[in-house]
């Protein structure tokens, strides 16, 4: 179904991000980034008890629940168990996926096309490929998730072998290839967008400093692409591995900008950026004079709204109307607020119920699935591409004393 159509299933109301091995982080939209060894956490695994009385075991066991109605059969899988911060995320995720089937099937004007299998993946790699496997087995004809690349990466290719599409909610873009498409908002595009916003506002002296970690190399190399594509040649690239060395990257910037060759200074890292604004604030440069950008991560923090140093930081993120339009109801029906990675799993079990995908002959085909007009989810408009990475309309968002507040809509 084209782009139209999923806005229609959706009710007229509006897709960002995962990865897997550093620290988690379940304040924001990135639990963690890159491909190496997971951690093994099976103190919790076993039975998950699940609202309305379902249950989904070991993933060894194959155990799994199932919502649903549809001849058309897609398994969902998550961490239901394993580490607590990362299975309370996995769950909020299989209820947003429950919310949306709830939907489907109370709209009279939508077909039910599909039943859901959702399957636990302790939060391993080993989990994750072993829920895949099952999935197949039991004649899953679409995969959504898992969550972490390095879960993606060993479940897809799984899923590959066997001729399965698979949707999988990692920000990675290494785990994405044909026919293992990734929802979620990737670096490239974050920079993409800020950096094209940057180059209509007038300036023209970028600069950025980036964590060492994986996901700040991955960051840092997609902001020297998208650089690059814009027509920036970067005034200076910093990188740190701690937001102590805050201080001594201003240090080393403050001649470029007070010289006027840094204007705009991207600092992507969430953590250390409330440090990175206070390091300049101390130096006395004028907020007016280099424009602070920061990246997806930043929406909904607490200390970036809180850090006056940073007022006037700008940042991208997905339309925000999307989590809007189901918080009360996720609310109302599950006993809690939902995780910010909720709307992607909504978005995942709609899409998986489009007529024109699901009832294809055969479903999910990598033509139908990246058609250029895209398509829009809870968080807004999105399109996959033929190398399985997605591409979505992002707005640019600036940080103020209330709280955030929209500068410019979502664009592609």
């Amino acid at each position: 179904m084209a782009r139209h159509s999923l806005a229609q299933a959706l009710g007229a109301v509006g897709l960002l991000l995962l990865t897997a091995c550093a620290p988690i982080n379940i304040a924001s939209r990135t639990i963690d980034f890159g491909l190496g060894p997971p951690t093994q956490n099976t103190a919790n695994a076993g039975l998950t008890r699940l609202p309305e009385g379902g249950l989904a075991q070991d993933p060894v066991s194959g155990a799994s629940q199932r919502f649903g109605r549809g001849p058309v059969q897609v398994a969902l899988l998550l961490p239901l168990s394993g580490d607590p911060g990362l299975a309370a995320v996995g769950q909020s995720m299989a209820n947003g996926s429950r919310l949306a089937m709830a939907f489907i099937e109370a709209n009279p004007n939508i077909a039910e096309n599909t039943t859901i299998t959702l399957r636990d993946t302790g939060g391993t790699v080993a989990g994750a490929t072993s829920a895949t496997q099952a999935g197949i087995a039991s004649g899953a004809r679409l995969i959504l998730g898992p969550l972490r690349g390095d879960s993606v990466l060993a479940a897809g290719a799984v899923a590959r072998s066997a001729g399965v599409p698979m949707i999988g909610f990692s920000n990675n873009p290494a785990a994405a290839a044909p026919g293992i498409y990734l929802l979620s908002v990737l670096p490239e595009m974050e920079m993409k967008r800020s950096l094209n916003f940057i180059k209509a506002s007038g300036r023209r002296g970028v600069a950025g400093a980036f964590a060492s970690s994986a996901y700040g190399q991955a960051q840092q190399a997609a902001f020297r692409q998208q650089a690059s594509v814009a027509g920036f040649a970067p005034t200076a690239v910093y990188s740190f591995s701690a937001g102590g060395e805050a201080q001594q990257i201003v240090d080393q910037a403050l001649p470029l900008i007070k010289r006027g060759l840094i204007d705009t200074l991207f600092l992507p890292d969430r953590a250390t950026a409330p440090a990175f604004g206070a390091a300049l604030a101390q130096a006395g440069v004028d907020p007016t004079q280099v424009q602070l950008v920061g990246s997806a991560d930043w929406e909904g923090d607490g200390a970036i709204l809180a850090t006056p140093a940073l007022n006037g930081a700008i940042y991208p993120a997905v339309d925000p109307a999307g989590m809007a339009a189901i918080r009360a109801d996720y609310q109302a029906r599950f006993s809690s607020a939902p995780h910010a990675l909720t709307t992607i799993a909504y978005t995942a079990t709609i899409l998986a119920n489009v007529n024109t995908l699901s009832m294809a002959n055969p479903p999910y085909s990598a033509a139908l699935m990246t058609s250029p007009t895209g398509f829009n989810g809870r968080d807004g408009v999105f399109r996959f591409g033929r190398d399985g990475r997605s591409d979505y309309a992002l707005a640019i968002l600036r940080v103020a004393p209330g709280g955030a507040e929209r500068v410019e809509g979502p664009k592609l």
